[in-house]
């Protein structure tokens, strides 16, 4: 051992270390505090260069806007109504039938709209149209409906009035006819059989030809209309027919059966019958003019302030022809017809037939048979009070009747009973006809009410 491995001092020699060699230098380590052993903590693992960056890496790049909302507000719209879009012939159509679903122009304002009508546009651009495959075979050709000219229409208008003129004179000339064949025969048919089948033969021939009025020409309905719509209308022509004489007979405290013999207001009937001739000519005005300002408005507000003027000209024009008509031919006939009261119920019966024939036409049928039917309500319940009247106990209930027709006239029954009904037909009119679902094209088949209906006032 040499000195300078042991080394010396006063008490003796020291003890050193043995160093080994090293290979290069060496950092000098840190001096580490003492402290009492703990338990150790595991750290959290290092993040990955290919790991998300955290929220305070990107202070200091360009933050993305939060959308609140679909980019293409639009696309969930043409979902919603594709089959619509597809089977449109022309973005009328579509207007007319997001209108009928609800669609204002405020709803199109949330679809970065101004209106419903470029809305429309933008859907009709965006939707293809419904194209059949390729591999489906052709349809049958269908045949072409017969488009009737103005004075085919007119004839076919002017059948119902024509046709009850003539029964009308049949059943005078056999009134005062003799029979027809020998008188030794036992089974010889007596006059009045023979005027009640002709006027039987007549009628049937009149409400033909009311009906073949109603499925062509401007005052065909759009949709099926209700079963109860015809059994409505049967109630009220018969009632003006021969209600006054009978609500009078039940005053009385009639009708004696034994001997029976009504009387019937035939003015006022002709007279309703020849109305369908205006009636069809009102209802084509304003179909054509209310088209045209379909096709011309930019919005629903605008459209409606323009057709409602229209459906009131036409509404005046008929409420002025019934007047003259019924005075004219109540003259003609000298049936009392032509009175105040005769001519007042008759004008207020033909201007509900105007109001609910137009509704129906435009696509409201269930509002076209509740009018009518609330005529026949009132009038049903006027001759039930007046037959109730004569129960012991129930007399009160007959005294409306009885005084509404000691004042005015048996006719003042029906004239408010339709009167009524007529003017909330109009302001539901007012309403309905002046929106653009009203207006649009005739559906190729429409098997059931429409839409509007639930969606319209």
């Amino acid at each position: 051992m040499t000195t300078a491995e042991t080394g010396t001092g006063p008490t003796g020699p020291t003890p050193q270390p043995r160093t080994q060699p090293q290979a290069g230098p060496q950092p000098h380590p840190s001096p580490q505090p003492l402290t009492w052993p703990t338990r150790p903590v595991q750290e959290p693992a290092a993040s990955t260069p290919t790991s998300t960056p955290s929220p305070t890496s990107t202070t200091t790049s360009t933050p993305i806007p939060t959308r609140h909302g679909p980019a293409d507000p639009v696309k969930t719209l043409m979902h919603r109504h594709r089959t619509l879009c597809e089977l449109a012939v022309d973005p009328m159509e579509i207007a007319a039938g997001l209108e009928a679903h609800g669609v204002t122009d405020r709803t199109a304002a949330r679809f970065r709209h101004r209106d419903v009508f470029s809305l429309a546009e933008e859907l009709y651009a965006r939707v293809p149209r419904a194209e059949a495959p390729p591999d489906a075979p052709a349809p049958a050709p269908e045949p072409e409906p017969v488009r009737h000219g103005r004075g085919v229409r007119a004839v076919l208008h002017l059948l119902p009035g024509a046709l009850c003129a003539v029964t009308m004179a049949a059943v005078a000339a056999t009134a005062d006819a003799p029979t027809p064949v020998p008188t030794d025969w036992v089974d010889a048919p007596s006059t009045p059989v023979i005027r009640t089948a002709v006027a039987a033969a007549g009628a049937c021939l009149v409400i033909l030809a009311l009906r073949l009025c109603v499925r062509h020409g401007p005052l065909r309905a759009r949709y099926p209309s209700a079963r109860t719509a015809g059994l409505w209308t049967c109630w009220l022509a018969g009632y003006a027919l021969c209600g006054d004489w009978l609500l009078r007979q039940l005053l009385a405290g009639g009708p004696d059966l034994s001997s029976v013999r009504p009387q019937f207001a035939t003015g006022t009937v002709l007279a309703l019958t020849c109305a369908v001739v205006p009636a069809a000519w009102c209802a084509h005005w304003f179909a054509v003019r209310a088209r045209r300002r379909l096709a011309d408005s930019r919005s629903l507000t605008v459209f409606g302030s323009r057709v409602r003027p229209l459906l009131l000209v036409a509404v005046t024009m008929q409420l002025a022809t019934l007047p003259a008509l019924s005075a004219v031919v109540g003259a003609a006939v000298g049936d009392g017809g032509a009175g105040p009261g005769p001519v007042a119920a008759a004008t207020a019966l033909g201007l509900l037939f105007f109001l609910a024939r137009l509704l129906a036409r435009h696509g409201f049928p269930a509002a076209a048979a509740a009018g009518p039917a609330a005529a026949v309500a009132l009038e049903a319940a006027a001759l039930a009070s007046a037959a109730a009247a004569r129960l012991p106990g129930l007399a009160p209930l007959g005294k409306p009747a009885e005084a509404a027709v000691t004042l005015l006239g048996p006719p003042a029954v029906p004239a408010v009973a339709c009167a009524l009904p007529a003017a909330g037909l109009l302001l539901y009119a007012l309403r309905a006809l002046t929106g653009a679902s009203a207006h649009a094209p005739d559906p190729v088949a429409a098997p059931a009410a429409p839409p509007a209906e639930a969606d319209r006032p």
